[in-house]
C-alpha cells in the first residue's frame, strides 16, 4: 500500500504543512519510508468544521446504521492484511504476534459496540407519564435519554498502535455514541495511523456516511494537539498517554471559554500487595508471575505493576532472592521509541541515585537500538510513606519492592497511595478475612481491584473498568475500555410534554426499538 504522508480531512488527503517528519524503526533506529506532513492549524480547523457539519447528519443515524459502520471499519482493517502488520511492527518494534492479536482486539471492540447499538438499551431511556389530575399540582410527561455531545478529539497512544489509536477504544465508543471525531495520530507510528485512516474512509464510502465523520491529523508538535483541544467546535477529548501530556490537555480544556470534558488516562503504578499467607504458600509462583507481569511488553503497559508491598517475615528474603533470579534472566527488549527509552533510563538513574532505595536485581543488558533492561528495586514502607517520588510511574520494565514492618505500616502505605488504575491482592482466604480493612482502603484508590491475578490483562468486555481516581485519569467516573465508555461522549437530555410523533424512537410510547426502558420507575420492554 502506498502511503501519502498527508492528513485526511473529511476523506481528502491534505498536505499543506511544509514541516515533515518520519517514523523510526526502534529495532535499529533507522528511518522508515515516507515523509509525513505536520498538520497546520488551518487543517485542524477544517477538520473540526467538517466534523461539526457531519454531526448534524451522523448523530441522527439509527443504531443499526451506526452499527453497520463500526462493523465495516473492522472489516476494512482486516482487509489491510499483512501490510498493516508489517508497517506496525516496523514502527513500534513489537512482534507480529502481538500486533496480530491487537488487531483482533481492535476489531473486537468495534464489533462489540456494534452489538450494543443494535440492542439499543444503552441510551438509558426513562419515561414518566403525565398525571394531569394529580393534587395539588398536575404532573407533566417527562422523558429522557443519552444524546451525543458533538465533535470529539481523540489522541492516539504510543503503546497500543491499534487498540488505543486511530480506530481504538476512544474512536469506537465516540462513533457508537453518535459523535464525529478528529483524531490526532501518534507520531511514533504515522504510517500505521494513515493505513487505519484509509480503512475508515473506505467504510465511510461503503456505508454512505458523511465524510466529515472522521478526520486524521498528524504531527510531532504540541501545537497540533492543542489546536484540537482549543477548537470551539470540539466538545470532548479522549486521551491515553503520560501524566504530563494528559494534564496539559485537561488544563487547556478547562481554560476554554466553554470548558469541555477530558477523559485522559495518564499513567499508574498499579500497586500489588502480597499478603503473608499467600507469600508462604505460593511465593515461588508469585515470584515468577510477578516478573512476567512487570516485564510483559517491556513494561510498556499502563497496568504494569510498579509497586509491590510485602510484610517483613522470615521467608521474605527467600522470596526476594527468587524474584531476583527471575529478573536476572530477563532479556533486554526493544522499547517503543527513543523518547520512552530516554525517559525510562532517566527514571532508573534517579532511583539509583537515592540512598534509601537499593537495586535488588536487573535483567540482561543489550545496547542495540532502544532496548530496555528490566529492574527491581527495594525500599522500606517507612520511606514510601515519607517520599512522594516512589509512587511516580517509570514507564518501562521496572518495579519497587516495599517492605512493611507490620500490618499497620502496610495499611498506612495503602492510605498514602494516590489514584491508580488497578491494585492487586495475592491472598489466601485467611488473608482476606484478616485484611478486609485493606480492601476497603484500596476501593477508594483504584478503578479495578484484583485478587490472585495480575493486572496486565485488560479484558475487553461490558463490565471492565479501565480508569481510576486522579492522577491515573482525569475523570474517575467512567472507563476507557468496555461498553461503559460510550457515555463519556454523551449527555442526558429531557423531553417535556412532547407529542409522541416528535419523540425519538427510543422514547415513543410503542417502543419500536424494543429496548429496555424505565417507565414510571419500572425497568421494562
Amino acid at each position: 500500500m502506498r502511503l501519502t504522508g498527508g492528513n485526511y480531512i473529511a476523506g481528502l488527503v491534505s498536505s499543506e504543512g511544509k514541516s515533515t517528519f518520519t517514523s523510526i524503526n526502534p529495532l535499529n533506529a533507522s528511518k522508515l519510508p515516507t515523509d509525513f506532513h505536520e498538520a497546520t492549524i488551518e487543517e485542524v480547523h477544517k477538520a473540526a468544521i467538517k466534523a461539526h457539519e457531519a454531526f448534524a447528519i451522523y448523530s441522527k443515524k439509527s443504531g443499526n446504521k451506526k452499527a453497520d459502520f463500526l462493523d465495516a471499519i473492522a472489516d476494512e482493517i482486516l482487509n489491510l492484511g499483512d501490510a498493516l502488520i508489517e508497517r506496525c511492527c516496523a514502527e513500534t518494534g513489537l512482534p507480529a504476534g502481538r500486533i496480530t492479536g491487537e488487531r483482533g482486539r481492535t476489531m473486537g471492540q468495534l464489533k462489540m459496540f456494534a452489538t450494543v447499538l443494535r440492542e439499543g438499551s444503552w441510551v438509558d431511556a426513562r419515561i414518566d407519564h403525565a398525571i394531569p389530575d394529580r393534587e395539588p399540582l398536575p404532573k407533566v410527561d417527562m422523558r429522557s435519554m443519552q444524546k451525543p455531545l458533538g465533535a470529539v478529539g481523540v489522541f492516539g497512544a504510543s503503546n497500543f498502535p491499534l487498540a488505543f489509536s486511530v480506530a481504538g477504544g476512544d474512536t469506537a465508543s465516540a462513533l457508537a455514541s453518535g459523535c464525529t471525531i478528529v483524531v490526532k495520530g501518534h507520531p511514533s507510528h504515522p504510517g500505521t495511523c494513515e493505513m487505519i485512516a484509509i480503512a475508515i474512509n473506505k467504510a465511510i464510502e461503503t456505508c454512505n456516511m458523511p465524510k466529515g465523520v472522521f478526520s486524521l491529523v498528524q504531527g510531532q508538535s504540541v501545537e497540533v494537539g492543542m489546536a484540537i483541544v482549543n477548537h470551539p467546535l470540539i466538545k470532548a477529548i479522549g486521551f491515553t498517554g503520560s501524566f504530563k501530556g494528559g494534564k496539559a490537555i485537561f488544563d487547556a480544556a478547562n481554560k476554554r471559554p466553554e470548558p469541555i470534558p477530558v477523559y485522559a488516562e495518564m499513567g499508574s503504578t498499579n500497586p500489588v500487595f502480597i499478603l503473608p499467607n499467600a507469600l508462604k504458600q505460593n511465593g515461588n509462583d508469585i515470584a515468577q508471575g510477578l516478573t512476567n507481569s512487570v516485564t510483559l511488553g517491556v513494561g510498556q503497559f499502563c497496568t504494569s505493576p510498579g509497586l509491590v508491598f510485602l510484610q517483613n517475615s522470615e521467608i521474605l528474603s527467600g522470596f526476594k532472592y527468587t524474584v531476583s533470579q527471575h529478573f536476572e534472566q530477563v532479556e533486554a527488549n526493544t522499547m517503543l521509541n527513543s523518547g520512552i527509552k530516554k525517559a525510562f533510563d532517566k527514571g532508573i538513574d534517579f532511583l539509583n541515585s537515592k540512598r534509601e532505595v537499593n537495586l535488588l536485581a536487573k535483567g540482561k543488558v543489550n545496547n542495540e537500538g532502544y532496548k530496555g533492561t528490566s529492574y527491581i528495586f527495594e525500599t522500606s514502607a517507612k520511606n514510601f510513606i515519607k517520599e512522594n517520588y516512589l509512587e511516580e510511574e517509570i514507564f518501562g520494565p521496572s518495579t519497587i519492592s516495599i517492605t512493611a514492618d507490620s500490618k499497620e505500616e502496610l495499611l498506612a502505605s495503602a492510605h498514602k497511595l494516590k489514584g491508580h488504575l488497578t491494585a492487586t491482592l495475592f491472598a489466601t482466604e485467611e488473608d482476606l478475612e484478616n485484611y478486609t480493612d485493606l480492601i476497603q482502603i484500596l476501593e477508594q484508590k483504584v478503578g479495578r481491584l484484583i485478587i490472585n491475578n495480575y493486572p496486565t490483562g485488560v479484558e475487553v468486555c461490558h463490565s471492565m473498568v479501565h480508569g481510576g481516581p486522579f492522577p491515573s485519569t482525569s475523570n474517575s467516573r467512567s472507563t476507557s475500555v468496555g461498553t461503559g465508555a460510550i457515555t463519556r461522549f454523551t449527555r442526558p437530555f429531557c423531553y417535556q410534554n412532547f407529542p409522541n410523533h416528535l419523540l425519538p424512537n427510543e422514547l415513543k410510547n410503542e417502543n419500536p426499538l424494543h429496548i429496555f426502558r424505565i417507565i414510571d420507575g419500572e425497568i421494562t420492554k
